[in-house]
């Protein structure tokens, strides 16, 4: 497993977005895996916001939103590949 870069900080169900307090930076194209207690899956990063806007990068520290395939549960890790 990759350097872990963020928390799920929070989860939209009926968007299928996470966001992320991001640790390091995450750039879209990044594939990343999203870890907590047995249940893991793996993603790339094709959507990126912050404050609602789209993003190429996210920097340490910021909340950062991505949409996943699979619910990600809050307080999960977030791992780049």
């Amino acid at each position: 497993m990759g350097k872990q870069i963020g928390t799920v900080t929070h989860w939209y169900d009926k968007l299928g977005v996470a966001v992320i307090k991001l640790s390091g930076t995450l750039s879209k194209g990044d594939k990343i895996k999203i870890k907590k207690g047995d249940e893991e899956f793996e993603e790339t990063v094709s959507s990126l916001q912050i404050e609602h806007e789209d993003v190429i990068s996210a920097k340490k520290g910021a909340d950062a939103a991505i949409k996943l395939s699979h619910r990600a549960k809050e307080g999960a890790g977030v791992f780049l590949e």
